[in-house]
């Protein structure tokens, strides 16, 4: 039989309250935050879609693993394991620990990014792209143009342009020290890219002289859509096709906080030892040693098991039915979203759902705030609060106004999301309300963790 019901493929064992507010309570505490809901806090909220990175629920075995690790500062054996693990998975050579994603970044760009220096990917996200920028270089962002269209039903939407990338490394390639790939692509709505695609990029890549770097922390996620949706790919495991992902690619940075299923976690793994002197005496000099790279040995083996876990085809089914659950229900109830639903994440098209608010003033953000209020909703925008930028005077809006709801791993249950979606029909039934809101506080880096706003009206 066909079960039309979504379970949650696992038991749970321990619980935590919800956080239970009025209306009122939560209004002050937004207006203390600047309307800024990274900056409220997190008791003040009931469900908190701000981000999945580091907000997973682990599982029994790995809180087994945490009891056995070895803590000893050089050559532990937690350390040793959680290396197997990962040049198992990668095929990579070289492993490099780091307390999360933006370590790994601030490692490698710190070697390769100079002034002037380009950068290309589909779309860098915002740790990425700041990375980039602080060092005086260029993020570039070469997403097929199906992806800067909400509604558009392609199936891999995170696809690099590759005639672009062509045109691009050609005109470029002396400046380009690297180029990435971020998989899956978070910026346009969790879309994932297809193994054709991966390889396309890698041929380009190569035929230039430009390293290959996958942006790897939903992989799991990317290798999942890849079977379900690409041409060749049903029969095979995800393990299978996650493999063959890493494999086209000179190596990969990654949050583990996203598909490694830990709450801390990161690495740099490479094919071949080109970088590895300086990358480890940075890492030394700034996060640990090499063996444990910021890490305790407990985080190394919460984490080893992590990537195995989320290779389980169960979970991913279920992970992807969530997605895609609440996407069609809020399309339902006259709320737009990124078509077709992403992985880890529902992407509100705040544009196209609040028109009478224009890009500078915000609309992602006042759906925020307007989330948060009403339903005690956390959620994170993805538009013009977050890369929209003044240029000679004159607002340059993002190519999208979005809002994220990241969905936590293995934290939330249907009746939690079922609950959710009766309060969102009702806050669709009344968004000409709505008001914009305006930038009062602008912060030189990553705008959008602690800017301060107030609504207009």
């Amino acid at each position: 039989m066909q079960h039309r019901t979504i379970i949650e493929p696992f038991k749970i064992k321990i619980t935590e309250p919800l956080a239970i507010h009025t209306r009122e309570e939560r209004l002050s505490a937004a207006e203390k935050a600047g309307y800024n809901l990274f900056l409220v806090p997190a008791e003040m909220v009931t469900f908190d879609f701000l981000t999945d990175s580091g907000t997973t629920a682990m599982s029994a075995a790995q809180w087994a693993a945490m009891m056995v690790a070895d803590e000893s500062y050089a050559g532990s054996r937690s350390f040793h394991k959680f290396d197997a693990v990962v040049k198992n998975l990668t095929g990579y050579s070289h492993v490099i620990p780091t307390h999360q994603g933006r370590a790994s970044e601030r490692l490698l760009f710190s070697l390769l990014v100079k002034k002037g220096s380009m950068i290309p990917s589909n779309n860098h996200f915002d740790t990425t792209r700041a990375n980039i920028e602080q060092l005086g270089g260029e993020a570039v962002d070469l997403v097929i143009d199906e992806g800067r269209q909400p509604a558009n039903l392609h199936p891999f939407k995170g696809n690099i342009d590759l005639q672009k990338l062509e045109r691009f490394c050609e005109a470029n390639h002396d400046r380009i020290p690297v180029g990435m790939m971020t998989i899956t692509n978070n910026t346009g709505g969790g879309q994932p890219v297809s193994l054709e695609n991966l390889k396309g990029a890698a041929r380009i890549y190569k035929k230039y002289g430009i390293p290959f770097i996958l942006d790897a922390c939903r992989f799991a996620e990317n290798s999942y859509f890849i079977k379900l949706r690409e041409e060749g790919q049903k029969q095979r495991p995800v393990r299978d096709i996650a493999q063959e992902t890493f494999s086209v690619a000179d190596g990969c940075m990654m949050s583990a906080k996203k598909d490694g299923l830990v709450n801390i976690g990161g690495f740099i793994a490479l094919k071949d030892n080109r970088w590895l002197d300086h990358l480890r005496s940075s890492l030394i000099l700034t996060e640990g040693f090499p063996t444990y790279g910021g890490l305790a040995a407990r985080d190394l083996e919460a984490l080893a098991v992590g990537l195995e876990e989320v290779l389980s085809e169960d979970y991913l089914a279920y992970r992807i039915a969530v997605s895609r659950y609440m996407g069609e229900k809020l399309n339902e109830a006259g709320i737009p979203t990124v078509q077709p639903a992403g992985g880890h994440a529902v992407y509100i098209d705040a544009k196209t759902f609040l028109p009478h608010i224009p890009s500078e003033h915000f609309p992602g953000q006042a759906l925020v705030v307007e989330l948060f209020l009403a339903e005690g909703i956390r959620s994170c925008e993805i538009g013009s609060a977050m890369f929209g930028k003044y240029v000679d005077g004159k607002f340059q809006p993002a190519a999208m106004e979005l809002v994220r709801l990241a969905f936590p791993r293995k934290v939330y249950t249907q009746s939690h999301f079922d609950y959710i979606l009766e309060g969102l029909a009702d806050l669709a039934g009344r968004k000409e309300k709505m008001r914009g809101m305006r930038l009062v506080y602008d912060p030189p880096f990553l705008r959008h963790f602690t800017a301060h706003f107030e609504p207009l009206g």
